[in-house]
């Protein structure tokens, strides 16, 4: 690991148990986020994305392997150590609509990590929660309003204030603008950009939309099946792509220039089919030869930081 990285995970495997048998929501997953950097995960839905946001926080426990937070194991933390990791790592989440409580006001939703983390006096925490909210964007007059009387754009600009609270290195985004109108969705992405550059926040970014993740992010990894099939630099990932589902993505991607619609061509795939053993694509893999259904790759690197799992890299 370099000295530049925040965050590593090593050979992540999260399984859920049910009458004796492992679902593998996790499945040997690696990676690595360097300081003031943004990962992007895409992927399917139920691929894991959220798991694996969730075992990082430690809201789910792992079944094996290791996340490296600024070179120590957080499943190694004591109790102090671990509030300590919760003030450095926090959560945007998806729908601003239910990720905040309708009972509280907007003051009461941002002071409330002051209160649990005990980071400063009482009679300090309005000056605060005014600061934050002038930090993304809102006026300090909606202090005392509920969440209902506010739009998904702005509920989610309070979401992003209460995540700020404590002055964390990382936050996970994750879906943070799904659940919101295109144009609002423009907004939070330029205001997440401009806090990471002012705040020097590192960002571990989830996402169906691949025009934002190529957008915001510095380096992609794309989830098939609890796995990472493949992992590279934005500009490497988008301009050459390997691993046969990234094509896909990008292929099926819609895009804004009709010249350039008209000219694209999709890929097409086959139907869906459990392969326990071999490589978890090979069922909908229009390249699968036998030995995708007989053995599982593993990720092997292409280039300078582009990795990716298949098994026709072994006849480049």
């Amino acid at each position: 690991m370099t000295n530049n990285n925040l965050l590593q995970v090593i050979e992540l495997k999260k399984y859920f148990f049910k009458r004796k048998k492992a679902f593998k929501a996790l499945d040997n997953i690696s990676f690595s986020i360097e300081k003031d950097q943004t990962l992007g995960l895409v992927g399917e839905s139920g691929c894991g994305k959220t798991t694996l946001a969730k075992t990082i926080l430690r809201l789910l426990d792992k079944t094996s392997g290791e996340i490296l937070f600024d070179n120590k194991n957080i499943f190694s933390y004591s109790k102090d150590e671990l509030k300590n990791f919760r003030k450095n790592a926090q959560i945007i989440f998806q729908d601003p609509y239910s990720s905040l409580n309708p009972r509280m006001t907007i003051e009461e939703i941002i002071s409330e990590p002051f209160k649990i983390h005990k980071t400063c006096p009482s009679s300090q925490h309005k000056t605060k929660v005014i600061e934050l909210l002038k930090l993304v964007g809102l006026d300090q007059s909606i202090i005392n309003r509920f969440p209902h009387e506010f739009s998904g754009g702005q509920r989610q600009r309070i979401g992003i204030a209460r995540a700020l609270a404590l002055n964390p290195r990382f936050i996970i985004c994750d879906e943070p603008v799904s659940a919101l109108d295109v144009s609002i969705q423009a907004q939070i992405i330029n205001l997440l950009k401009s806090l990471q550059e002012r705040l020097n926040l590192t960002y571990l970014f989830i996402s169906h939309d691949l025009a934002i993740v190529k957008y915001i992010s510095n380096k992609v990894a794309v989830m098939y099946q609890g796995q990472i099939v493949e992992s590279a630099k934005t500009e490497k990932l988008f301009s050459s792509p390997f691993h046969p589902y990234t094509k896909l993505l990008i292929s099926s991607a819609p895009s804004f220039d009709p010249t350039h619609e008209k000219k694209k061509k999709i890929l097409s795939i086959k139907n869906k089919i459990n392969n326990p053993n071999g490589c978890p694509f090979s069922s909908r893999c229009i390249n699968c030869f036998d030995k995708c259904l007989q053995t599982k790759p593993t990720l092997k690197k292409i280039d300078t930081n582009h990795f990716a799992s298949c098994h026709l890299l072994d006849y480049l």
